[in-house]
């Protein structure tokens, strides 16, 4: 059987997982954090892309548990575990966070993409996730690709080319 190589893409508010070879893929990170949990024993992981800290600031009654930090981590560990990933050999890696626009005001409000970074940070510390790598805030989006066969994940920032963690 061959064995081809298909790119998994997770939009915005969303939760998607991938074994190797496939890899992994997510554009548009700006104030929003790329969560990448993944088992590389058994060459499986998951993206999530977090748009919001916490899902208790929603205020519409149907909740999307893939656009906040708490509900997307947890969904997310919840898939790689009954795919068979072991709680304990998870770890992650994240990027994002970017304060995209200048405010006038020093309120914590718009300090948007450092409070998702916090909140992810905080629900991965949560679950005993450890953090093994992050490309975090600055003023740039990002395009992040994980591969789940090598555990490398592959950033584009806009205007600083890419780098790999």
């Amino acid at each position: 059987m061959n064995a081809t190589n298909q790119i998994v893409k997770v939009g915005i508010a969303d939760v998607k997982l991938a074994n190797a070879p496939d890899t992994l893929r997510t554009t548009g990170l700006g104030s929003c954090v790329g969560v990448v949990i993944y088992d590389l024993s058994i060459k499986l992981a998951g993206m999530a892309h977090v748009m919001l800290p916490d899902s208790t600031l929603s205020r519409n009654g149907e909740l999307n548990k893939m656009k906040f930090a708490d509900t997307a981590i947890d969904l997310l560990i919840e898939q790689l575990l009954e795919k068979g990933a072991r709680r304990y050999a998870l770890k992650s890696k994240i990027a994002g966070g970017a304060q995209m626009f200048t405010f006038s005001t020093s309120s914590d409000m718009m300090r948007v993409g450092n409070r998702n970074v916090e909140a992810v940070t905080e629900r991965l510390k949560h679950h005993r996730v450890p953090i093994i790598a992050l490309d975090i805030g600055g003023n740039n989006g990002r395009t992040i690709e994980f591969s789940p066969e090598s555990g490398i994940l592959k950033i584009r920032t806009v205007n600083m080319g890419e780098s790999e963690i």
